[in-house]
């Protein structure tokens, strides 16, 4: 609980707390000193003092504090009593929410930043393979054969999702309390849309009550949300890909050696997969912090800290950013054996539906006719331990015929498929590239697909962009209006 942020948690270097206070009471000074609130010369005195306590601050082991009430002593210390002017209509309440916000606002961006490479890299990935022929899985089955460029590009789908999710919430994130004082604001006409100007906001929080009582706590739910649900899609991928380790002949697995995998200590032929396992146990981690927002904030009357601990919601984005990251690596680290993969899926039987699609398609067999159909040759194949590629013709004609006579349509007229249909129904390639539905795996709607891709993180790179230079635009003229005080 409180607003100390270890440094090495912080999202900018150098920007902690104390920072920021500073940051605040330089605006203070220029911006009430430019309205007549605040004597000019006072300002320049006041100013000359806070300037000496930020670069002392700068020295090694000199003290940092993060709350307005141990700022203010020091503040004393260096430009006399006097440099309580500045406190003319603020409070703890505005000064505290408005610190944390710009904080949490730099977090913010850094998640959004590594979201957007590790959202690249899969889309390159996706490139590369997009005819890299795999088994793809539902409820834990083998369900159907995809290419691995295709189920790439539906995780980053997701974090597309994501990227959309924290571009709305930094919107809602990006305003500034100062100047709402504690709940209703002041008696002090302070200039509130040149402190959030100068402190690099797009605008300021419109109902004071709502700046430090509701949103306040209401922010660092939405954004532990947002973590929780890039955590889930990452362990949702590594998941995928921890499955095959429990496989003799993995399709997919890591790089030997480094930090991506290490030994047993007994079992001489193990690689245990470390990095899969430890991004994954930083996944949970993130979901616990996230859902814990929600669980802190809960049943609390306005006005109550619990949820706005600066180092716990801090935790959450960063945790996010560093799962991010962590997946960035196992993609890069990431061996596919496309051949190995084909025969995973000639072990078994995932282009079954075809079978059933293709005889509803080209002989108007009812669907329901043909998934019978195409049952009855799994469970004969599994029998007699067949193969997609082995199984004998002439048994495939004689089932359907079978199952005709099984749903009284053996005069019916319908056509089974000849042996060339037959074998290219049951192969992986035909299939994919069979696909006519938009979204699907076929050449076309990949290319369309990871061209579209493209096109959104090219706008989210402009965007990051864009917000951080806003911030550093601001406070520079911040700095150059706070040394034409010092200059006088």
């Amino acid at each position: 609980m409180g607003y100390g942020v270890s440094p090495e948690d912080l999202p900018v270097p150098g920007r902690d707390t104390f920072f920021w206070l500073g940051e605040i009471n330089k605006a203070s000074a220029v911006i009430n000193s430019d309205e007549g609130l605040l004597d000019r010369a006072a300002a320049i005195r006041i100013a000359s003092g806070l300037q000496k306590l930020l670069d002392s601050a700068n020295e090694p082991n000199a003290p940092r504090p993060s709350l307005v009430i141990t700022f203010e002593p020091l503040l004393i210390q260096a430009a006399g009593v006097e440099a309580t002017l500045l406190h003319a209509g603020r409070s703890s309440q505005d000064m505290l929410t408005t610190v944390s916000t710009m904080v949490l606002r730099d977090a913010v961006l850094k998640l959004a930043s590594q979201l957007h490479d590790t959202t690249r890299r899969l889309v390159d990935m996706a490139e590369t393979h997009a005819t890299t022929l795999v088994p793809n899985y539902t409820n834990g089955v083998a369900a159907q054969p995809n290419s691995y460029g295709h189920y790439l590009l539906g995780h980053v789908a997701g974090l597309h999702r994501d990227a959309e999710r924290l571009r709305q919430c930094y919107t809602r994130l990006d305003r500034c309390a100062m100047g709402t004082t504690v709940l209703n604001g002041t008696s002090w006409p302070l200039n509130r849309e040149r402190m959030a100007q100068y402190l690099g906001f797009a605008k300021v929080v419109d109902n004071a009550y709502d700046a430090a009582q509701i949103s306040a706590a209401e922010m660092p739910v939405e954004l532990g949300a947002i973590a929780s649900q890039v955590a889930l899609h990452a362990g949702a991928y590594i998941q995928d890909v921890m499955a095959q380790y429990s496989q003799p002949k993995p399709w997919i697995l890591l790089r030997e050696g480094g930090d991506n995998t290490y030994v047993s200590s007994a079992m001489p032929q193990k690689r245990n997969p470390g990095l899969l396992n430890n991004t994954r146990a930083e996944a949970s981690r993130v979901v616990t912090l996230g859902v814990g927002r929600a669980i802190q904030g809960h049943n609390l009357p306005p006005g109550m800290v619990d949820a706005k601990g600066l180092a716990d919601n801090l935790a959450v984005l960063n945790g996010a950013t560093q799962v991010l990251r962590d997946w960035q690596r196992i993609l890069d680290a990431l061996v596919i054996d496309g051949k190995r993969s084909l025969k995973e899926l000639d072990l078994d039987w995932t282009a079954s539906q075809e079978l059933a699609d293709v005889l509803m398609r080209e002989h108007n067999v009812p669907f329901r006719v043909g998934h019978h159909f195409a049952s009855e040759v799994v469970r004969y194949a599994k029998a007699e331990d067949l193969c997609p590629s082995e199984f004998p013709f002439a048994e495939a004609s004689r089932i359907f015929a079978d199952t005709l006579k099984h749903t009284n349509l053996e005069n019916g007229g319908f056509r089974f498929l000849g042996e060339d249909e037959f074998r290219e129904a049951l192969d992986p390639a035909g299939i994919v590239n069979r696909r006519a539905t938009s979204g699907g795996p076929q050449p076309k709607e990949m290319e369309r697909m990871i061209g579209g891709s493209k096109k959104i993180l090219e706008d989210l790179e402009v965007w990051i962009q864009e917000r951080r230079a806003h911030i550093e635009d601001s406070l520079h003229g911040l700095d150059v209006a706070f040394k034409l005080l010092l200059e006088v």
